[in-house]
């Protein structure tokens, strides 16, 4: 299945930064959803060292991004930013897919 998942550059950079700092097996980001949350669902965006074989993955050469089977549907045309939002700054995924969020952010509806 096609991930259909774009990283801007921003993402792109800070992924090659940080990955750097990690050996080459570990020079994954998995990007993925859990069922947990009041809305839902949670993004999952971690360093891992394993790839299964039901994921599929996206090679930037430094690093890969790594989606599994269960979270591709979710995550399909959806785009991975780097952001600064006043003095914090973090991946964060943006979905068109989302129907809402949770009043404190960290959880979404599908």
């Amino acid at each position: 299945m096609d991930m259909d998942i774009e990283l801007t550059n921003e993402a792109i950079t800070k992924a090659v930064e940080r990955c750097g700092e990690f050996t080459p097996e570990n020079r994954n980001i998995r990007l993925g959803v859990i069922d947990s949350g009041c809305a839902g669902y949670e993004y999952v965006i971690e360093h891992t060292d394993t790839i299964s074989p039901n994921d599929t993955f996206l090679d930037y050469g430094k690093f890969k991004i790594v989606v599994d089977d269960y979270s591709l549907p979710f995550l399909k045309g959806s785009t991975l930013d780097y952001v600064r939002e006043g003095l914090n700054e973090c991946f964060k995924i943006f979905n068109p897919n989302e129907i809402t969020s949770c009043g404190c952010g960290v959880s979404v509806k599908f």
